[in-house]
């Protein structure tokens, strides 16, 4: 038998509902805390808070460090296949637009992975560096001459989609167009982006079935106009190669790997969600938690050079920009105090093994100077590990450095309004100003 048999009656820590999610975060943070504290992984139903879970479905919670980061260890026993970025198995209509290289073990995950590597290698990370802080400073350029606003919309977002998209090769004309498609892929649970209110989909626990249809065609469209998009590129660069990503990933490497027209569109979304929307939470949440902390801002600020690296670690475990992945178990195993069987779901919270207490003294503390700090905010060691993790350290470095050296007094103002989401700490909007 698998999950779907195990005991579900856990009232307040049903993490499969989206009521959840929309609690404030200390009381998602007191849950996780207390089934840190229970004596094996409890099992969660969705409840109805999917288009696509059959009835009756749920996962394990893997909440503890340890249990997160054996199974990351463990790809064979605990597979990424058949889905890992969705909680409920892809339909197959929509595998052609999101069933990328994270829903893959080895080998397909290893070939992958080996040809997209080069965009991320250290001798190109380099190259970036002086382009990323041309981007910063002219973003930075429109802040200046203005009060405030909203730092998501007129900071935070525009570094990581303009760095994507130029490496791609994507046109400037369009950072718009596929940010407003990234929103909606990230924020199919949210109100803003499914149409559904919130109160129906908090109080009923996510969309019901007569709003299958019309979410799913919202995220069906945004994914095709993104892949349409990124396959006429390819075959544009398939016959006049540029200096760009796109014509990296269709020319054949040393060992004749390529990625397909399907494959360059499904990592081109990964990319986005992975590359484009973390990295702008992170840099959100970092000016969020420097005005919550000034004595930490204050120690940054002392000794940026010597001190950003481990306070972007620490951002990076306090706020952990993505929630979960899963995992499907292939055979019978123990972890944690459970038995487990193929067939079995789980669900690796590195939110909560971000704030484990058995590996973080002091958890709940923001310490920019915590050492040593083991987060799985990057995903948990093994293959999964973040490719583009440097990548997102350069430009959360070179953001926060443009903005505390030209703004010292940048601070936000009141309550971000967050995304209504299991997957992503999202920030929508985040009102700030630049002086106090």
């Amino acid at each position: 038998m698998t999950g779907v048999s195990a005991p579900t009656g856990l009232g307040e820590f049903d993490l499969g509902h989206l009521a959840f999610w929309a609690r404030p975060e200390a009381a998602r943070l007191a849950a996780f805390a207390e089934l840190r504290r229970m004596d094996r992984p409890r099992f969660m139903p969705f409840i109805n808070n999917l288009p696509f879970a059959p009835k009756n479905d749920g996962c394990y919670a893997l909440v503890r460090h340890a249990d997160v980061v054996a199974a990351s260890r463990n790809s064979a026993l605990f597979s990424s296949e058949p889905s890992a970025n969705s909680i409920a198995d892809m339909p197959p209509w929509l595998a052609p637009f999101f069933d990328s290289m994270i829903n893959m073990d080895d080998p397909r995950h290893s070939r992958i992975r080996k040809v997209v590597a080069r965009a991320f290698s250290p001798r190109l990370l380099t190259k970036l560096e002086a382009d990323l802080a041309r981007r910063a400073e002219r973003i930075v350029d429109d802040v200046v001459t203005s009060s405030g606003g909203d730092f998501v919309t007129q900071v935070a977002q525009k570094l990581p989609i303009q760095v994507i998209c130029d490496m791609m090769g994507i046109p400037q004309h369009q950072y718009d167009y596929v940010l407003a498609r990234t929103n909606t892929i990230i924020g199919y649970s949210d109100p803003e982006y499914t149409g559904i209110s919130r109160d129906y989909l908090v109080t009923r626990g996510g969309p019901g079935r007569r709003h299958i249809i019309p979410v799913s065609a919202r995220l069906l469209k945004a994914g095709l106009d993104l892949i349409r998009m990124v396959r006429k590129l390819g075959e544009e660069r398939t016959r006049e190669p540029q200096d760009d990503l796109i014509s990296a990933l269709v020319t054949p490497n040393a060992d004749g790997d390529r990625l397909a027209p399907r494959e360059i569109g499904t990592f081109f979304i990964l990319l986005l969600v992975a590359g484009n929307e973390t990295t702008r939470n992170v840099i959100a949440h970092a000016v969020r938690l420097f005005t919550e902390h000034p004595e930490q801002r204050e120690l940054l600020l002392a000794d940026f050079d010597g001190r950003i690296g481990p306070a972007i670690e620490e951002v990076v475990r306090y706020i952990s920009p993505v929630i979960q992945f899963r995992r499907t178990v292939t055979g019978d195993c123990e972890l944690g105090g459970q038995e487990f069987h193929r067939g079995d779901k789980v669900l690796l919270f590195y939110t909560s093994a971000n704030r484990d207490e058995a590996v973080f003294a002091d958890p709940d503390r923001f310490d920019i100077t915590r050492s040593p700090n083991p987060h799985v905010g990057f995903g948990g060691p093994g293959p999964h590990y973040c490719l583009g993790a440097n990548l997102a350290r350069r430009e959360i470095t070179v953001m926060l450095r443009e903005l505390y050296t030209r703004l010292p007094e940048i601070h936000t103002v009141g309550e971000p309004e967050r995304l209504l989401s299991f997957f992503v700490n999202g920030i929508k909007r985040l009102p700030f100003e630049t002086r106090r």
